[in-house]
């Protein structure tokens, strides 16, 4: 009896059922994000290219790397078949690693796993942990803002925000225009997370469904939208927030605050004539205002850009630059700024992030609050009365 020594050809496998093995595996999916990048080769220090990013087929999104891909690159959004995929892992979870023996043709949407609603999980925002896929969450859109954000040498225009439910809190970012609005409630699939700053954050795409309901079960619009103070201490300990409000006196200006010159490319500073990205560049004045809020648990910094350190100072970006010409002496400009804002208390809302230097907020919205401090005064000295 003779023995077929020829392997059979592998059986095509879902994307939520890949397990790291030696068994190569055949997988349809669509590309989610695709960059290319050459890689220096330990053997001869010659240059190979490579193509990473993201991979779903609709049941789960995971990583993969092409190894001397084709050299027209593939399109974000093209559906694939590849056979002969090697399953590797990576910090835990599964990889695709495309190499010589892998083929690869191009497939379509019908190739891809029809997804039953029943068949997908409901994950709460408080539940979400970066890597998470494959489940459904029922949202209010807190705020979404149009962004410009450069992929290599293309400007791309993408759309963030924040979305809510009884839970909390978390931000997103849509690459493909779903029309989304501020307040409106969101049956979302086809999203995943990925970790930012610490901190979960949703990428939405081509792949993504969005859903309008009535939003039972969700908080309403005006309580996401217009939170209640949270104490510095406790928006540290959270590792900062998707959308918050903070409260305080303001105590310090942080440099660079003032007039700042930015690249007119990037919108980085530029120091000294120079941008970091782009070389030597003639900057285009603006005016920015980094303050230290402080509200007896502790303390962090609230970026203003123009519009809004105009608004609380009182001076435009214009008359700076007048002054700045009677006076040419930045730290003096600093010093009048600082003399105006001082001991002013401030609530500001929108997203904050922990790193190594503190909490710093970047606010949607930043207004004076008019404080009494007479019903606090009295309540002072009735401990104080008390303790004696």
């Amino acid at each position: 009896m003779s023995i077929d020594p020829t392997p059979p050809p592998p059986q095509e496998t879902r994307l939520r059922d890949l397990r790291p093995s030696e068994a190569p595996v055949l997988i349809v999916a669509r590309v989610v994000t695709a960059e290319r990048k050459e890689v220096t080769r330990r053997s001869d220090g010659g240059r190979r290219p490579v193509l990473s990013g993201l991979l779903s087929d609709g049941t789960a999104t995971v990583r993969f790397t092409w190894w001397d891909p084709p050299a027209g690159g593939v399109e974000r959004g093209t559906v694939l078949r590849a056979g002969n995929v090697q399953v590797r892992e990576f910090q835990g979870r599964p990889e695709l690693s495309f190499n010589w023996r892998t083929r690869v043709e191009p497939a379509g949407e019908g190739d891809l796993p029809p997804i039953r609603p029943e068949d997908i999980p409901t994950q709460t925002v408080a539940q979400i942990a970066p890597g998470d896929e494959g489940f459904r969450l029922d949202a209010r859109v807190v705020r979404v803002r149009p962004k410009t954000v450069s992929v290599g040498e293309e400007r791309r225009l993408i759309h963030e925000g924040t979305l809510a439910d009884r839970t909390g809190t978390i931000g997103f970012t849509a690459w493909t225009d779903l029309r989304l609005k501020d307040g409106e409630a969101l049956r979302l699939t086809g999203v995943y997370a990925r970790g930012f700053r610490g901190r979960p954050q949703l990428v939405l795409d081509e792949r993504t469904h969005a859903e309008r309901f009535g939003g039972d079960g969700l908080p309403d619009a005006r309580s996401v939208q217009a939170p209640g103070p949270t104490p510095i201490a406790e928006v540290e300990a959270a590792h900062g927030g998707d959308w918050l409000a903070v409260e305080g006196i303001v105590v310090a200006l942080s440099p660079p605050s003032g007039v700042v010159y930015r690249c007119p490319t990037c919108q980085r500073s530029v120091t000294k004539g120079l941008c970091r990205l782009h070389g030597a560049v003639s900057g285009v004045a603006d005016l920015r205002a980094r303050l230290v809020l402080d509200d007896g648990t502790g303390a962090l910094t609230v970026n203003l850009g123009r519009a809004q350190t105009e608004k609380l100072w009182g001076r435009s970006l214009d008359q700076a630059l007048d002054a700045l010409r009677e006076v040419p002496d930045p730290d003096r400009l600093s010093e009048l700024l600082f003399e105006n804002v001082f001991g002013r208390r401030l609530r500001a809302t929108g997203r904050a992030s922990l790193d190594d230097f503190g909490v710093t907020v970047q606010p949607e919205t930043v207004e004076e609050v008019r404080f009494d401090p007479a019903p606090r005064l009295a309540e002072l000295t009735r401990e104080l009365v008390e303790r004696r």
